[in-house]
């Protein structure tokens, strides 16, 4: 623990190899460029977890967590004009270069030198406090609570999901996984007008919860039938495959479960390679693709549809804990009873 004065101090989060740890750190200060924001609410995502127990393929310990994360700005840097002390605001974690050809063409969320807060960077939200460009700040509207905000981010990576597909409307779906962001997905669909949407998970519990969500049909993911399953209660192969999981499992079911001229969106972050069957690809003129992160329009097209009150936080938060609670919190984030596990100071 550090010996500072505890005016100035701050408590962090820091994942090792060892495990989930709660350090004493001086207080950042930020730059011309940054804001000072005070934590209220930081969710542990499926990334924390895969890369806690060393999965994650770009995110090696130790790591500062935390990049969903709603607070209060409590002081700017000389530079900033966009945000001031008192506003409550959600971080766009992604921190691109603005210099890189992606970056220039407006691809900025795959930009050639992207660093992460909360994953990549030297700070993360899960944290007291905690200092960031100020650019990557959204001011939040009066109309989302804390916990409904704490959604945005996990949102937005199904809603640049969605639009890198081509759209969801009047499409059939098929999602591969009912974690956190295949339910925010499955609710992202039903909202934005898809024609059909099947859901797939290991777990009938999380089945039910896809169910309730407004899934027109659910399967157990190990069934022998899956695919024809899935198939007949689409009524045709899928136009859209989300696959959240993103292993050789369901990679070769989602191609399955896949009509002709359709999409295979890999939402999940894989642990390694897997095989693609590429004669299918070919044949049936499909489409393999990746989809990482948002960007700014995506978080606005999030909040549009938190605001609507499609998605309700009840629905997706299932547990909140203190920060001190943290080796906790990713323990039950990692648990398949919880959806959305949330911090607070």
């Amino acid at each position: 623990m550090s010996h500072t004065d505890p005016a100035a101090s701050i408590r962090r989060v820091v994942v090792h190899p060892e495990g989930v740890q709660v350090e004493v750190v001086p207080e950042p200060v930020p730059s011309a460029e940054e804001a000072l924001i005070a934590m209220t609410l930081t969710g542990v995502c499926g990334s924390d977890t895969h890369a806690a127990h060393g999965r994650h393929p770009f995110m090696p310990l130790p790591y500062l967590p935390g990049h969903e994360v709603v607070g209060i700005v409590t002081s700017v840097g000389t530079d900033v004009s966009a945000v001031e002390p008192g506003d409550r605001v959600t971080i766009e974690p992604t921190l691109p270069c603005d210099r890189c050809k992606t970056c220039r063409q407006g691809d900025s969320n795959i930009c050639e030198n992207l660093a992460v807060f909360g994953c990549t960077f030297r700070q993360g939200g899960m944290a007291d406090r905690f200092t960031i460009d100020a650019g990557r700040l959204h001011v939040l509207p009066d109309s989302l609570d804390d916990t409904t905000a704490a959604l945005i981010e996990p949102l937005a990576t199904p809603v640049h999901a969605m639009r890198l597909a081509g759209g969801v409307k009047d499409r059939s779906i098929v999602i591969i996984g009912a974690g956190t962001i295949g339910l925010l997905t499955l609710a992202a669909a039903r909202h934005l007008g898809a024609k059909r949407i099947v859901v797939t998970d290991l777990l009938s519990s999380k089945g039910e919860r896809a169910l309730a969500l407004g899934a027109d049909a659910t399967f157990v993911a190990d069934s022998p039938t899956l695919v024809d399953d899935v198939r007949n209660a689409l009524g045709e192969g899928a136009d859209v495959v989300f696959d959240c999981v993103s292993v050789q499992a369901t990679v070769d079911q989602g191609f399955a479960m896949a009509g002709k001229g359709s999409t295979v969106v890999i939402i999940g972050i894989p642990a390694e390679d897997v095989r693609i069957p590429l004669p299918v690809l070919q044949d049936h003129q499909m489409r393999i693709q990746g989809a990482a992160t948002y960007l700014p329009e995506d978080y606005e097209t999030s909040i549009a549809i938190l605001e609507s009150g499609a998605i309700k936080s009840d629905d997706i938060v299932t547990a909140l804990l203190p920060l001190e609670r943290a080796a906790e919190a990713f323990a039950l984030s990692g648990s398949p009873e919880h959806v959305k596990v949330l911090m607070r100071p």
